[in-house]
């Protein structure tokens, strides 16, 4: 009786087939499940996932050598020139599972809808932006079929030169910032702007610069050619057009989060970085660095040892690890490696210090270049000294404590005009600065222009073989599982999966 009352059951169904599936596919649905995400709060969570993590100080600020840990172990990454891929995929990771696939979900509910034109065309501007964060980080990447596993059950996107990806990047920015319209509905609780169209407009043609400027190397005509679209379409005109994150209780910092947790005694500011502000004189550096003098321990970095003054502030110096630094520390008169300068985590690496994504100094440092260069009319030296003072500026953002004088940065910039021979190195530099704490952009912006001028990190047991600093961070191994065939056919194109190989714009 046991076998017989199973099969008894399929056969009844089977002869009332109809009874038995009716209201079935209802039963399996959640009716409280959502099935839709408003488009205009996908974009907000894209964009509030766009502030730089984790390998943020593990990998890029360290590899442009504004940041160092000198501790091994699961945070090793760019301190000892080493791949570790449970870091270095943080940005594939965050960026494929929630900011693109919301962006890509939005973009198709925004598409067909005229009264989300301008929701549309901002979604397109933002998506370029997450792309352009992800192939210059990896290269070769998953593009046009990125985020379509919901949409078109794609799951194993294939992959597209870093060529192709920038040439539609270009198009997208050119044609959705042109397409914003102010007499067209707004979207007025985007975390950016309020849905303000004319800060939306000035953002895509600021980001079509920092793309077009990205081809320097590899194109210099299309660069040039997209460099005047970008100027004709309208530049951030003022640090009021910043694409800033404000952080808050309820979304602290991620930097900030980092270094005020169990992180907060193991990074500190590089030597380079240290050295350059603080022989020019860099009223920026009164704002950025503390050194906690004497600290012999992690637990002694205490307020009452904290010095901000600029003349004691030493930076700890790469190529070595927590126990080969000592001696080190020891000869620079420190008492330990963690009397070295660390980022002041009580004002820029506040829980609730805002994130600087696309800025108006920048903006005028490409500026600068792209006038230098004949891409652009305007005074080359205005605009380099116009993005050195919005840099400095914006410090006032972090805190009455941050705030740099006016008398100070008038001071610095008479100072600091554009050397005949010198103006790229000069230009780039000053955006290595004003990128600081943003180091997708600032290593990316470092490779395209090969300046500061920086010394290698010559730890003993980097991975690199063929470059002196890291050219790209390699695939997950996730993806080397799951998308394998894919993986494989860019490596096939790209070279092979080091970090050592360089993406397509980055030539020697």
């Amino acid at each position: 009786m046991k076998n017989i009352t199973p099969y008894f059951l399929i056969l009844v169904c089977y002869l009332f087939a109809t009874s038995c599936d009716k209201g079935f596919d209802e039963m399996n649905i959640n009716p409280t499940a959502l099935t839709k995400i408003d488009p205009a709060l996908q974009l907000n969570s894209a964009i509030v996932n766009s502030a730089p993590v984790y390998n943020n100080l593990n990998y890029e600020t360290t590899i442009v050598k504004q940041m160092i840990t000198p501790f091994t172990g699961s945070g090793a990454g760019a301190n000892f020139n080493q791949d570790n891929r449970s870091l270095s995929s943080s940005n594939w990771d965050r960026y494929y599972q929630s900011v693109i696939k919301g962006l890509v979900d939005g973009l198709s509910q925004a598409q067909d809808v005229p009264a989300r034109s301008n929701l549309y065309n901002m979604i397109r501007i933002w998506k370029a932006h997450a792309f352009m964060v992800l192939t210059d980080t990896y290269g070769d990447i998953p593009y046009s079929e990125a985020g379509q596993n919901f949409l078109k059950g794609i799951s194993a996107p294939i992959y597209e030169t870093q060529e192709a990806i920038y040439t539609d990047i270009l198009n997208e920015l050119e044609k959705a910032s042109i397409a914003l319209d102010a007499a067209k509905p707004r979207v007025t609780n985007d975390v950016l702007y309020a849905g303000d169209i004319t800060k939306w407009r000035r953002l895509g043609n600021s980001l079509l610069l920092r793309a077009a400027m990205r081809l320097s190397k590899v194109n210099p005509a299309r660069a040039s050619e997209f460099v005047k679209k970008a100027v004709t379409g309208g530049l951030m005109t003022s640090n009021s057009d910043n694409a800033i994150l404000v952080h808050n209780a309820n979304y602290a910092n991620p930097v900030g989060a980092q270094l005020n947790g169990g992180q907060s005694a193991f990074f500190y500011l590089s030597d380079d970085f240290v050295k350059y502000l603080r022989i020019n004189k860099d009223p920026r550096l009164a704002a950025i660095a503390v050194r906690y003098v004497g600290a012999t321990s992690g637990a002694q970095q205490v307020e009452t040892r904290a010095n901000r003054d600029t003349s004691v502030q030493i930076g700890a110096p790469q190529g070595y690890d927590n126990t080969t630094i000592a001696p080190i520390a020891k000869a620079s008169g420190l008492q330990s490696l963690w009397d070295y300068s660390q980022l002041d985590r009580n004002r820029m690496a506040g829980l609730n210090a805002p994130s600087f994504i696309i800025t108006h100094a920048q903006t005028q440092l490409l500026l600068a270049e792209a006038a230098f260069r004949g891409w652009t009319t305007g005074d080359a030296k205005a605009f380099y000294a116009n993005g050195i003072r919005a840099n400095m500026e914006q410090y006032a953002s972090y805190g009455t404590s941050s705030a740099i004088p006016a008398a100070s940065i008038s001071a610095f910039t008479a100072a600091n005009t554009l050397t005949t021979g010198k103006e790229l190195e000069q230009i780039n530099t000053q955006y290595w600065v004003a990128s600081f704490l943003n180091g997708p952009e600032a290593w990316a912006n470092f490779r395209r222009s090969d300046f500061p001028v920086l010394t290698p990190n010559n730890f003993p047991g980097k991975d690199l073989k063929t470059e002196t600093f890291i050219r790209r961070l390699t695939y997950t191994d996730a993806e080397l599982n799951v998308n394998k065939k894919n993986v494989e056919a860019a490596i096939a194109k790209q070279g092979p999966n080091v970090m050592d190989t360089r993406v397509w714009w980055d030539k020697k």
